[in-house]
């Protein structure tokens, strides 16, 4: 179960406070998913990435399983799963370093968190995918 078997669409968004570089948030967004950097999108107040390719999941899988927060993260997108999307709040800071740190509210991120969403039409395979214990 090493590769996704699962269509998705992955979104990551964040605002872009003034003082802060643009380009920076837009680092720390590509950090959290093995995408594309073309696909990020930035303007003066938000950042964004989007794709259809499941497998950009595939280095977050592996931060919550080398980081050991794999429950923690299930049971954060089980929390916000309405059965075809789930979302999970990301640490900006975190990512920016390259590292996998997950919110349980927007002030654990003090310049905002990155918000992640899935949406799949089998999000329950998709978060057991990206919190399994094997594979």
């Amino acid at each position: 179960m090493s590769q996704p078997e699962f269509k998705a669409r992955i979104t990551l968004e964040a605002t872009v406070s003034p003082s802060e570089d643009p380009w920076k948030v837009a680092q720390a967004v590509a950090n959290v998913v093995a995408g594309d950097s073309d696909q990020v999108r930035v303007d003066s107040h938000r950042v964004r990435l989007a794709t259809e390719d499941p497998k950009a999941l595939v280095m977050l899988r592996d931060q919550f399983r080398d980081r050991h927060i794999r429950s923690a993260a299930k049971r954060q997108l089980l929390l916000k799963s309405d059965g075809r999307r789930t979302s999970l709040m990301l640490n900006r800071q975190a990512a920016a370093a390259g590292v996998i740190a997950i919110c349980g509210s927007p002030q654990e991120s003090p310049l905002g968190p990155i918000y992640l969403t899935v949406e799949s039409s089998r999000a329950e395979t998709a978060i057991d995918w990206l919190t399994a214990y094997s594979g």
